[in-house]
């Protein structure tokens, strides 16, 4: 994926998260083992003023039925739409729509796992993915039902969790957005050509603080 590189003010290294891998460790599949990190070390109010992206006109992209868009409104608020035929997963599961600060991310999203079929895996491990995919730190169905001992953190979590990968896509913009988030079975593929589509027309964006 294309990413945008930004210059940071010298930190310590006491303050820096380094990866010495493709990806950041997958843990219980969703954010919440990092967001308890974070909580514990605490955070610091900065004197500046935090910059936003804000949206000033649409931007859309699409592949096949799938789309991702970006739309004028006052605060960051997200509409997502999964689309699986599956028995364990009801129409009125696969719809998430909320604005979204901090503390409706803490609480409704932070804790959605990522999502697998169980058949799946072999292919995935075939081709050398998800080699420490599992119950542990991942949603699995099968055919009919979801296998997790467990069972599902939220009834929609799966749908949750597509929307946890997109405030994380759009974060590679560097800047929290001001505006709506709409989509419809988009994914990291999607989420980041929206961002590339939305750094190619700045008439469509601007800087806020």
């Amino acid at each position: 994926l294309h990413t945008v590189r930004h210059s940071f003010p010298t930190r310590r290294s006491s303050d820096l998260v380094e990866l010495d891998n493709l990806e950041v460790p997958i843990m219980d599949g969703s954010s919440a083992p990092f967001v308890f990190l974070i909580e514990q070390a605490g955070v610091v109010a900065q004197e500046a003023p935090r910059r936003y992206i804000e949206i000033l006109s649409p931007v859309r992209v699409e592949i096949g039925d799938k789309f991702a868009e970006l739309l004028p409104h006052p605060h960051f608020e997200v509409d997502f739409t999964i689309d699986f035929s599956h028995p364990a997963i009801a129409d009125d599961q696969c719809h998430v729509r909320m604005k979204l600060d901090d503390d409706d991310f803490l609480t409704h999203i932070s804790r959605a796992r990522t999502f697998g079929f169980a058949y799946e895996v072999e292919t995935l491990r075939s081709m050398g993915l998800a080699q420490g995919g599992s119950m542990e730190n991942a949603v699995v169905l099968d055919e009919y039902k979801v296998l997790n001992r467990e069972g599902l953190r939220f009834t929609d979590e799966l749908a949750r969790h597509k929307v946890l990968d997109a405030v994380g896509d759009l974060f590679l913009l560097g800047h929290r957005v001001r505006g709506k988030y709409h989509a419809f079975k988009s994914g990291h593929e999607l989420n980041n050509k929206l961002c590339l589509a939305l750094q190619a027309n700045p008439a469509a964006w601007r800087y806020v603080t």
